[in-house]
């Protein structure tokens, strides 16, 4: 039993998550966003050994989906009574003992007389998540959304989780807050979807797409649909099948406010639109695409749009005139390469890829030869399935001369 009424509270909050210590330590660093909390510093402090920091307690409270200054302030109560047993030894100790006995079936009138044991109380009884909590929550989720460019899929498998675990705890104390965190919730499904899918793990993957179209409808935020839709046309059994997903996504980013999430989609549409042989159609979606993303207000959308700058926007440009075998395309390929500059290698593994194989395309064998090792050294360090797939493409058009990066970007392709 904890040494200290607060420690068993932190143990009965992890227990009421379902989580083990090792669980909880991770479901606080996906909210933090850094591996600073372990399995180790979790049994100190339920054992009454540490006291967490106010910061990490904000933290923990966002894991656990309840108001932080609750959390800081029986800290503070648990704080002085370590200083009031410091300056008092020998003090009897039964009290102390009395009151670790929190946290079961009953709590009497005179436990619940006590902060802790009020707060106890309140988590039974449903408290509500305040304002900072559900931000952290929702910038968090919104965050996730660029970890790709620099985590793999496997890295980034057990931050979603986590973090679509911590949505869910808060949820029913969400109050006025609900509809905000169930958007959140649904956009951190979508990512845990698209992670699946790139693990290979397609039932995974479509049963995450459905819950965000259930967070979506329960949210009246159609743009969720559209996030779903367009992360599902990636595994559409055919291109006109992908089409179709994204047909119906547009549908669903043609209000006000949405025109960087529109870009993203027309683009996505236009890249299909090009694979299933639709000339007319791929280029006009590729023209509704980057209308869309001039007008857009990049600093005031969707959080899960970050992802979507100028780069991405070029990526989806080469990749539909690589298709058509437009003239556009050498013309395209210089304009990135010059917007790049010297972001080259932190510009993502599709960037690269798409940029790789457009300048080799359209002749500019040198840059494309340097882009490439750039798009090759990118896939080691964060191999995923769209990576893979223009690997081959990239390797195919490499000269005899690069026959040694050709075998390595082939045995990435396989």
């Amino acid at each position: 039993m904890p040494a200290d009424p607060f420690g068993h509270l932190l143990l009965r909050l992890r227990k009421e998550a379902g989580r083990t210590q090792e669980e909880q330590a991770a479901a606080i660093n996906a909210v933090s966003g850094r591996d600073t909390v372990t399995r180790r510093e979790i049994n100190r402090y339920e054992h009454g050994e540490n006291i967490p920091t106010n910061h990490t307690l904000a933290h923990v409270a966002v894991a656990c989906g309840l108001p932080a200054e609750q959390l800081q302030r029986e800290a503070a109560a648990a704080r002085a009574r370590r200083r009031k047993r410091d300056r008092r030894e020998g003090e009897d100790q039964d009290d102390v003992k009395r009151r670790t006995l929190i946290g079961g079936a009953v709590l009497g009138t005179a436990t619940v007389a006590e902060p802790w044991g009020r707060l106890a109380y309140a988590l039974g009884r449903g408290s509500k998540i305040d304002t900072a909590a559900v931000a952290a929550l929702t910038d968090r989720a919104g965050a996730l959304h660029v970890s790709e460019h620099h985590l793999t899929a496997r890295q980034l498998q057990g931050l979603v989780e986590t973090h679509l675990d911590a949505i869910t705890a808060a949820l029913p104390r969400a109050g006025q807050h609900e509809r905000a965190l169930t958007i959140a919730a649904g956009e951190t499904a979508a990512l845990a979807g698209w992670v699946a899918w790139d693990l290979s793990d397609y039932t995974a993957a479509r049963a995450y797409y459905k819950v965000t179209e259930d967070c979506a409808k329960a949210a009246g935020h159609p743009p969720l649909r559209a996030l779903a839709l367009a992360y599902a046309s990636y595994g559409a059994s055919t291109p006109n099948k992908a089409v179709e997903l994204l047909s119906q996504a547009a549908q669903d980013v043609r209000s006000h406010g949405n025109a960087t999430a529109a870009a993203w989609v027309h683009g996505r549409h236009a890249e299909e639109a090009a694979n299933a042989g639709d000339d007319t159609g791929a280029l006009r979606a590729l023209d509704r695409a980057r209308v869309a993303y001039d007008f857009a207000d990049h600093t005031a959308e969707q959080a899960w749009v970050r992802f979507m700058t100028p780069y991405r926007l070029d990526s989806l440009a080469l990749s539909v005139y690589g298709q058509l075998g437009r003239q556009e395309l050498n013309e395209t390929a210089n304009d990135a390469v010059r917007r790049l500059g010297n972001a080259l290698p932190e510009s993502g593994v599709v960037v690269l890829g798409d940029l790789a194989a457009a300048l080799l395309h359209g002749g500019d064998v040198d840059q494309g030869i340097y882009v490439s090792r750039q798009f090759a050294a990118a896939v080691d360090a964060r191999p995923n399935t769209m990576g893979r797939d223009r690997a081959e493409t990239v390797a195919a058009r490499l000269p005899d001369s690069e026959s040694e990066l050709a075998w390595h970007l082939q045995q990435l392709a396989a």
